[in-house]
Protein backbone atom coordinates (compact mmCIF):
# COMPACT_ATOMS: atom_id res chain seq x y z
CA UNK A 1 0.00 0.00 0.00
CA UNK A 2 2.99 2.54 0.82
CA UNK A 3 3.95 2.44 -3.35
CA UNK A 4 0.77 3.69 -4.18
CA UNK A 5 0.26 6.81 -1.97
CA UNK A 6 1.21 9.22 -4.68
CA UNK A 7 -1.50 6.95 -7.17
CA UNK A 8 -5.03 8.54 -8.24
CA UNK A 9 -7.98 6.55 -8.48
CA UNK A 10 -9.10 6.16 -5.01
CA UNK A 11 -12.14 7.14 -3.61
CA UNK A 12 -13.35 7.42 0.44
CA UNK A 13 -16.84 6.17 1.25
CA UNK A 14 -17.95 7.19 4.49
CA UNK A 15 -21.80 5.80 4.44
CA UNK A 16 -22.79 9.38 5.57
CA UNK A 17 -24.82 9.16 2.18
CA UNK A 18 -22.26 12.33 0.68
CA UNK A 19 -20.91 12.08 -2.76
CA UNK A 20 -17.65 9.82 -2.23
CA UNK A 21 -14.32 11.97 -2.32
CA UNK A 22 -11.91 10.58 -5.29
CA UNK A 23 -8.03 11.38 -4.98
CA UNK A 24 -4.50 9.80 -4.10
CA UNK A 25 -4.30 7.14 -2.03
CA UNK A 26 -2.14 9.79 0.27
CA UNK A 27 -4.70 12.09 0.22
CA UNK A 28 -7.31 10.24 0.91
CA UNK A 29 -5.56 8.28 3.88
CA UNK A 30 -4.84 12.08 5.17
CA UNK A 31 -8.59 13.24 5.00
CA UNK A 32 -10.01 9.68 6.92
CA UNK A 33 -6.83 10.93 9.50
CA UNK A 34 -8.42 14.33 9.90
CA UNK A 35 -11.89 12.57 10.73
CA UNK A 36 -10.81 10.21 12.85
CA UNK A 37 -9.26 13.01 14.76
CA UNK A 38 -12.18 14.79 14.70
CA UNK A 39 -14.13 11.97 16.17
CA UNK A 40 -15.91 11.19 12.74
CA UNK A 41 -16.60 7.84 11.43
CA UNK A 42 -13.11 6.97 9.22
CA UNK A 43 -15.39 5.10 6.58
CA UNK A 44 -13.26 3.05 3.96
CA UNK A 45 -11.13 3.84 1.01
CA UNK A 46 -11.86 2.04 -2.16
CA UNK A 47 -9.24 1.79 -5.14
CA UNK A 48 -12.17 2.79 -7.74
CA UNK A 49 -10.41 0.36 -10.71
CA UNK A 50 -10.17 -2.70 -8.96
CA UNK A 51 -12.46 -1.81 -6.05
CA UNK A 52 -9.82 -2.93 -3.44
CA UNK A 53 -11.15 -1.77 -0.10
CA UNK A 54 -7.84 -0.32 2.69
CA UNK A 55 -9.61 -1.84 6.14
CA UNK A 56 -8.91 0.71 9.01
CA UNK A 57 -5.76 -2.01 10.10
CA UNK A 58 -3.88 -0.98 6.80
CA UNK A 59 -4.78 3.03 7.32
CA UNK A 60 -3.45 2.76 10.45
CA UNK A 61 -0.33 1.42 8.96
CA UNK A 62 -0.28 3.93 6.37
CA UNK A 63 -0.98 7.03 9.00
CA UNK A 64 2.24 5.48 10.82
CA UNK A 65 4.17 5.72 7.61
CA UNK A 66 3.03 8.91 6.82
CA UNK A 67 4.36 10.38 9.81
CA UNK A 68 0.47 11.01 11.20
CA UNK A 69 0.00 9.97 14.81
CA UNK A 70 -2.73 7.02 15.65
CA UNK A 71 -5.29 7.56 18.40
Amino acid sequence: MKKNLAKPGWRAVNGNGATPQEGTLGELAEAAHARQTSGQAVGSLQEIETEIEVDMFQLQELWRHMGLPTL
